[in-house]
């Protein structure tokens, strides 16, 4: 398992694609070098909306790269153009070798200055359809099941893309794939 990219972004004030005007930090950027993880997450990163993302159990957003084909052809489906760089899920980590369904609450990423621990599924917003340029995003996300998940910071650090990171198991008692879909039923 790898760590492909490292991403933050700060809020800024932008126009999506269907004309709305939003405050976000949605639109996360591939970092270079070693950034310090902290308790709150990772160092040049915002969250416009503290009462929904971030805080400790949702400090650093990871969302697996296997993904990122499924969205492209969505985008161009829906005739959006561009490309989707890392960090374009809204993710501060992009990852490589880590699905949603291999994600449990309590897992740890133990990478190799800092480790982090499986704390919840995300939960899509229409941030994120405004941000892909395209209506139906949280419902395809909803639908897929590709939602990433969020981590705590067990032990603080730095973190770097290209590091390899290994899996520790937790309790194994609540799957990120299965929490998503309880979570998306209820809000139906």
């Amino acid at each position: 398992m790898q760590l492909l990219s490292v991403n933050t972004a700060r809020v800024e004030h932008f126009v999506a694609t269907n004309g709305e005007r939003l405050d976000s930090a949605i639109r996360k950027r591939p970092r270079e070098g070693r950034i310090a993880v902290g308790p709150l997450g990772l160092a040049g990163d915002e969250q416009a909306d503290p009462s929904v993302h971030g805080g400790l159990s949702k400090a650093v957003y990871a969302y697996p790269q296997e993904h990122y084909a499924v969205w492209a052809a969505m985008r161009q489906q829906a005739q959006v153009a561009g490309d989707l760089p890392p960090g374009s899920l809204g993710e501060n980590l992009t990852l490589q070798g880590l699905l949603e369904t291999r994600a449990w609450i309590g897992d740890v990423l133990r990478f190799p200055d800092c480790e982090l621990v499986v704390s919840e599924p995300r939960q899509p917003c229409f941030k994120l359809a405004a941000h892909l340029g395209f209506a139906h995003a949280v419902k395809m996300m909803a639908q897929s099941g590709y939602c990433g998940f969020y981590l705590a910071v067990k032990r603080e650090g730095t973190i770097a893309a290209g590091e390899a990171f290994e899996l520790v198991p937790g309790p194994r008692e609540v799957g990120i794939a299965e929490l998503f879909k309880a979570k998306m039923r209820r809000k139906a």
